[in-house]
């Protein structure tokens, strides 16, 4: 039964990847693979836990709940994160960014949304970020390999800068709030590791990718049959939507609520505002405006794959492959830096969320204290492995699903630039220290 859930993961996950040769949308081999590995747990009873037991049927299905209430979580932060961008977008909102965005010349303005992605990452978190960004190229970029490319980039410039803020990557969340990492600290001694690790890709592409963009055609109020939005009110759902986003930590902080509340709170104001707005339009006026409208234009399969596959990892999980893969590498590495050197390349395969947790379960903090650079390592392997494949990151899936990435095409294009990145920043780590 321990090797039959491998074998499902592994022939799910070559699925997922070989999605368009298959012709089958990723999203329905995620389910199915999270679906059967649950299976197999409960039909197997599997006695991996270190007490010996599962608790039976009743504590698989608590398993399961426990760890649905996580996954629901991110998929509901995530479905408002996506609805407040598109609303955003509906009204126009991006053309306050695109417009005074003039260059078309592609190493310049790849550095430039790079950059501006790193930051901003480390302020909201990752996969807001992507979100965020992946609607900005829309507006920005016509040809679909470009678009796909300054896409990956902004995935691994998303990983990178959410790896050094403690509210910019789930595990650095984990590891802050957990007490093994503290604020200033993390910041003082990830920055120039991260920064490397977006530096790196960057010089790569200033190299191998040159020539101008084709901006999309601009698409008129006349012509598509709707009342044009007034720069009123653009900017005022672009200021709104902004706040929504950036609240989040700060409503985390000083409510101690999950961010989707957070991001539900600041969906349903726009969404009062917006009605409010339009109240005097007609139906198929403002029908493209509304919240119900966007609502309907957003990515469900992306939502039931980022669903399948943290079901699936979670699985893993309670059967307890990653801790046993976690005390495996522990004993034939032993070396801190090979250790999470190879948990960072693993989160690119797997959620690095379990990972980081199954670590944070096998070493005390007696053995490695507060701030040690195990810890440290630990938080920017983690955050920055997941950009080597496009499901390795939430900003990956997120991206993946807005944009369509394929799966082979990033591995084919995005991987390596992504690993010298990540290299190059345990490099400049061990440097330091």
């Amino acid at each position: 039964m321990y090797l039959l859930i491998v074998l499902i993961f592994v022939i799910g996950y070559l699925a997922i990847a070989l999605e368009h040769p298959l012709h089958v949308n990723k999203a329905a081999s995620a389910m199915v693979t999270g679906v059967l590995i649950w299976v197999v747990l409960m039909v197997g009873e599997l006695d991996l836990q270190p007490d010996g037991s599962l608790g039976g049927h009743e504590g698989i299905v608590h398993h399961l709940l426990e760890h649905l209430g996580d996954i629901a979580s991110i998929l509901f932060f995530l479905m408002g994160a996506m609805t407040v961008v598109e609303l955003i977008d509906a009204h126009e909102g991006f053309r306050i960014i695109t417009d005074r965005i003039t260059g078309t010349k592609k190493v310049p303005l790849m550095w430039v949304l790079s950059i501006i992605t790193f930051f901003l990452s480390a302020a909201l978190d990752n996969m807001t970020t992507a979100i965020v960004m992946c609607a900005l190229l829309r507006k920005l970029i016509r040809d679909k390999d470009d678009l796909w490319t300054f896409a990956g980039m902004v995935i691994i410039a998303a990983n990178a800068g959410g790896s050094w803020s403690p509210i910019g990557d789930v595990t650095t969340i984990m590891l802050w709030i957990g007490g093994q990492v503290t604020a200033v600290n993390i910041i003082g001694k990830l920055f120039l590791p991260s920064l490397v690790c977006l530096i790196l890709p960057l010089i790569w592409y200033s190299f191998t990718f040159r020539g101008t963009i084709m901006r999309p055609e601009v698409v008129t109020g006349e012509n598509t049959g709707h009342v044009p939005v007034t720069s009123g009110q653009s900017k005022l759902i672009f200021t709104l939507g902004l706040m929504a986003l950036l609240g989040v930590p700060l409503f985390k902080t000083y409510t101690h609520l999950p961010p989707y509340m957070g991001i539900l709170l600041g969906l349903g104001i726009l969404w009062i505002v917006t009605e409010r707005m339009h109240k005097n339009n007609i139906e198929f006026d403002m029908g493209h405006l509304s919240v119900t409208s966007v609502l309907r234009r957003i990515d469900t399969s992306s939502i039931l794959f980022f669903l399948g596959i943290l079901t699936a990892v979670s699985g893993l999980q309670v059967a307890g492959h990653l801790t046993d893969m976690a005390m495996l590498l522990d004993t034939h590495l032993g070396n801190m830096y090979a250790v999470n050197s190879v948990i960072g390349v693993l989160s690119s395969i797997v959620d690095n969320v379990p990972l980081v947790a199954a670590a944070m379960g096998m070493y005390p903090m007696t053995q490695y204290p507060q701030d040690h650079q195990f810890w440290e390592l630990l938080a920017y392997c983690a955050g920055t492995g997941g950009s080597i494949l496009i499901i390795g990151s939430a900003a990956g899936v997120a991206a993946m699903g807005i944009l369509g990435i394929d799966f082979i095409w990033y591995v084919r294009r995005i991987a390596f630039p992504a690993v010298l990145g990540y290299i190059g920043g345990i490099i400049t780590f061990w440097l330091l220290w």
